[in-house]
C-alpha cells in the first residue's frame, strides 16, 4: 500500500511540477518513488519562473506542498472508493487518465489544488514556516453574527478577533503558483482552460468556506467577551464538496475566440468558478484498458444490497458477482497496561464477501 500511495503522490505531483508534460517527467524520474523536497529541487532545471524560485529560496514550502498532493491522494482513493474507477494508483493507467480531459481529471485536478491549499495554510498555522503564519485581522471588521445590529449584543457580549485564524490567502497563492505554472491563459488550448478552470475551483473549495470559531472569556463562566477567529473546513468536508461538483460537472467547448468556454447543450447555464468542467466523456471504465486508464471492475468488491453506485448490478457491469467467504485475523480485547503499552489478542473473524466476476 505504501509503494502504491507514493507512485500517486509521485504522479499528482508532477501535476504541480510541469503540467504540460505529466507523463513524460513522471517517467524521466523512475517508479516507485517517494518524494521529499531535495529530490524535487534537484530537478530544477525542468523548473521555471516561480517554481525554479521557490525550490531554490523556500524549498521548505515545497515540503508542503508535496504533502498537499499526498493529501489530495488519500481523499481522491476515499472518494471514489466505491466507483469503478477508484483513484487507481497505478502509474501507467493513471497517467493515462490525466491525459484526458474527462470528470475524472477535473475531481484530480481540484482536489489536488484543495490539497495544497489546505496543507500549506496548516503549515503557516502551525508554526512550521517563516514566511506565514495566523491569519493578520486588524484590517477586518469584528465579526458580526446575523442577529446582532453591533459589535455588541443586547446582552453585552462583545465579540472581537483574536487567536490563530488560518492564513488561507497565503495558501490560495501558493497553490496557485505552482498549479498554474506554465499554464498561461489567452492560448487558444481548451485543455489549459479547463485546468486551470479545475484548479481554481478545487482552491475555492477551501478558501470559501472558512468557518468562524470563537471562545468565550468572562468570570465565573460568562461570557462578557467572546474572541473569534477563522479556520479552513476539514479537508473531508472539502472532498465531500467536490465531489459533488463532480456529479454535477458541466460539460464545455472552446469559443471561437479560442479564449473562453461555453457549457454543452441547449438552455445550459455557464459553470461558476466553483464548478468542474470537462470536454470529453469519461469511459465506462467496465474491462481492462490501457489507452483510456480502465483497470476493469473484476475482482472488485461490491454491495449486493446497495442501489448506488457500489452496488453490484452497477459496479459489476451487470456481469454478475459471486460471494465468497474469507477469514482474517484482526486486533480484538485490546486492554490499556500502565504505561504504556497497548496489548491485543488475535480473533480470527469471518466475512462474507461480494465480488465482482
Amino acid at each position: 500500500m505504501t509503494i502504491l500511495l507514493s507512485r500517486t503522490q509521485l504522479a499528482l505531483f508532477f501535476i504541480l511540477l510541469c503540467p504540460v508534460n505529466i507523463i513524460g517527467l513522471w517517467w524521466a524520474v523512475g517508479s516507485p518513488l517517494v518524494m521529499d523536497p531535495n529530490s524535487i529541487c534537484r530537478k530544477t532545471k525542468r523548473l521555471a519562473g516561480k517554481q525554479a524560485e521557490l525550490c531554490q529560496t523556500q524549498p521548505e514550502i515545497v515540503h508542503e506542498v508535496a504533502k498537499g498532493a499526498k493529501l489530495g491522494v488519500r481523499e481522491c482513493q476515499y472518494q471514489f472508493r466505491f466507483r469503478r474507477w477508484n483513484c487507481t494508483s497505478q502509474n501507467k493507467y493513471f497517467g493515462k487518465i490525466l491525459q484526458q480531459d474527462i470528470r475524472e481529471t477535473a475531481f484530480v485536478y481540484a482536489i489536488t489544488a484543495a490539497g495544497v491549499t489546505h496543507a500549506v495554510t496548516q503549515a503557516c498555522s502551525m508554526g512550521e514556516l517563516l514566511q506565514c503564519g495566523c491569519e493578520a485581522t486588524r484590517s477586518r471588521a469584528p465579526p458580526r453574527p446575523a442577529s446582532f445590529s453591533t459589535t455588541t449584543s443586547v446582552e453585552g457580549v462583545k465579540w472581537e478577533w483574536g487567536g490563530c485564524g488560518d492564513d488561507v490567502e497565503f495558501g490560495y497563492e501558493k497553490s496557485k503558483q505552482f498549479m498554474d505554472a506554465k499554464r498561461k491563459k489567452g492560448k487558444s488550448d481548451i485543455r489549459t482552460l479547463i485546468d486551470l478552470h479545475n484548479n481554481e475551483a478545487g482552491r475555492l473549495a477551501v478558501r470559501n468556506y472558512m468557518r468562524t470559531e470563537c471562545k468565550c472569556h468572562g468570570l465565573s463562566g460568562s461570557c462578557t467577551l467572546r474572541t473569534c477567529w477563522k479556520k479552513m473546513p476539514h479537508f473531508r468536508e472539502v472532498g465531500d464538496r467536490l465531489l459533488e461538483r463532480f456529479n454535477g460537472a458541466s460539460k464545455v467547448m472552446g469559443g471561437n475566440d479560442g479564449k473562453t468556454l461555453i457549457p454543452v447543450g441547449q438552455n445550459i447555464k455557464p459553470p461558476d468558478k466553483q464548478d468542474l468542467i470537462y470536454s470529453a466523456e469519461s469511459p465506462d471504465f467496465c474491462s481492462p484498458n490501457r489507452k483510456t486508464g480502465s483497470l476493469g471492475t473484476r475482482g472488485r468488491m461490491c454491495n449486493s444490497t446497495a442501489m448506488d453506485v457500489s452496488g453490484c448490478d452497477l459496479l459489476c457491469c451487470e456481469r454478475g458477482y459471486r460471494d465468497e467467504t474469507v477469514v482474517f485475523e484482526e486486533n480484538c480485547l485490546c486492554r490499556f497496561h500502565w504505561c504504556c503499552v497497548v496489548q491485543c489478542k488475535k480473533c480470527s473473524v469471518r466475512k462474507e464477501l461480494s465480488l465482482c466476476h
